[in-house]
């Protein structure tokens, strides 16, 4: 015979934080209209993927990037403003890559280009920093 907690179907799940519930931070970070929507940081040196660096397809360029973060989605963007979605990077990556703290929270991409030099108009060009 059963149990009657067995019996009676449970109604509420128990109470856990996003902290703790991984299921609910990944739902959380994919919300339209959260905290963290576009995050984006520029990178003067090369990116290494599996050994390998990232090349831009559009104007050969190897260094000098932008990177957005777009929730789970890590785009990489060249200052001839072609930009790709690099599958082989993740969030976590890219929290590697610009430590903790920084980067900026922007509006929209083009915004994020715009104030970052990386809309074409620098085309072609190396900032050194």
């Amino acid at each position: 015979m059963l149990s009657e907690d067995l019996r009676t179907p449970r109604t509420a799940l128990p109470a856990t934080t996003s902290g703790d519930d991984p299921l609910l931070r990944l739902q959380q970070e994919t919300q339209p209209g959260g905290n963290i929507g576009l995050r984006a940081t520029t990178h003067p040196e090369e990116i290494r993927i599996t050994g390998i660096a990232v090349m831009c397809p559009q104007c050969g360029a190897r260094r000098d990037w932008m990177v957005i973060c777009d929730r789970n989605e890590i785009s990489i963007r060249c200052r001839c403003a072609h930009q790709w979605v690099e599958r082989e990077l993740t969030r976590a990556d890219y929290l590697v890559m610009i430590g903790e703290g920084i980067g900026q929270d922007y509006p929209s991409l083009e915004a994020a280009a715009q104030a970052a030099g990386y809309d074409g108009t620098l085309g072609g060009t190396y900032l050194n920093s």
